[in-house]
Order: structure tokens, then sequence, then C-alpha cells
């Protein structure tokens, strides 16, 4: 069956969304095709006002609508202590434990051989200026997969030589597994328990 061209269009964008594919796309575009077209216009100006407002944090390249993220701009937090997640969905993960409260530093991504990810395409080399003002200790909360891997032994290479302490999370998190799906229990017992890299 063929459909119409722009309900063929919208098939073929909510196709290209991570995790969606022909059936949920389908499923997504007759759901917002019944939908009163306001409802379809605040979904609209919502996807634009995300797009037009949201930046990196000037500071540590978490998502934010101001020139410092919530997490920089708190006072309260310990500067010595930076954790590195690789995206910021991860520095979600932390926060909702309760129990960190140092800083971060989002490498929005991480080193790729296979897909050309290379240090200079992620938010590498903004985080030794950051490392230089102060901190003590470098947790790498990186998911313990193979890029995962690969990018925690390279900082702890450049950092470890500045006389910095490097920790990793201890991995209470399965192999191959993501941080974000992990439950509290699991991440608390992770970052109770890293250990020098």
């Amino acid at each position: 069956m063929h459909y119409a061209r722009p309900l063929a269009q919208l098939v073929s964008e909510l196709e290209r969304l991570p995790g969606v594919g022909p059936k949920s796309a389908q499923r997504m575009a007759f759901h917002l095709l019944r939908q009163p077209q306001e409802d379809a216009r605040r979904l609209a100006e919502a996807i634009m006002s995300v797009k037009e407002s949201i930046r990196l944090c000037a500071e540590c390249s978490n998502f934010t609508d101001q020139e410092l993220c919530e997490v920089c701009r708190d006072t309260r937090r310990d500067r010595a202590l930076l954790c590195v997640v690789a995206e910021t969905r991860d520095l979600i993960a932390m926060e909702k434990t309760g129990e960190y409260k140092g800083m971060y530093h989002v490498l929005q991504g991480l080193l790729s051989p296979m897909e050309n990810i290379t240090p200079d395409l992620l938010k590498i080399r903004e985080l030794f200026p950051r490392v230089a003002g102060g901190v003590q200790e470098v947790i790498l909360a990186l998911n313990p997969t193979a890029e995962g891997q690969t990018t925690a032994l390279y900082l702890a290479s450049r950092l470890k030589p500045l006389g910095i302490r490097v920790t990793q999370i201890a991995h209470g998190l399965p192999a191959g597994g993501d941080m974000e799906y992990a439950d509290q229990a699991t991440l608390i017992s992770a970052l109770q328990w890293r250990r020098e890299v």
C-alpha cells in the first residue's frame, strides 16, 4: 500500500529515530494523524524549541538552555571531584542516585575506531583545562562496553601523568549494559566501589 506523500514522509522521518522500526513509525504516524491539530502543533513547537534553545554547557558540555547548566551553577558541589560520562543521559542516571555531589564532564560520545570517532570529535580537549583547575580525582563513569573501556584507558593514560587520581566506577553494571537502564542501587554500588585505573 502506498501512503499519501506527506504521510509517507512522516513515516520515513519517524523511522530515523533510534529504536523505531517501520511498524512503530507507522503506528506513531497514524496516532499523530488522529490527534487534534493543536496537539500536533504543540509537539512540533516543542521539537523546534529544543533545537533552537538547547546548547552545550560552556563548562561541562551537558545540555542546557543557559550558558552554564544547573549542575555547574550549583555552588554547593565539590569542584575537586569530576565525573566523566559519555552522554547527558548518563549524568541524569548518576544524579538520580543522590549519592554523587561533585562536578561532571560530558564527552558527548565514546571513542570508536570502527566508526571513525576519534578524540578530536569528542569533548576530550575541553577536559584538561578543567582538571588543571584544582580537580583532585577524576571518576570515569563510562559504560562497560568495548568503546567505553577504550575511552577509559585513553583518558587514564592522558590524566595520570598530570598527577590526578583517576578512578573508574566498579562494574556492578552488566558487561555491554547501559548506565541509563541501571537501577539506582546498582549505580550507588558502582560509584562507592570505584577503583584506580
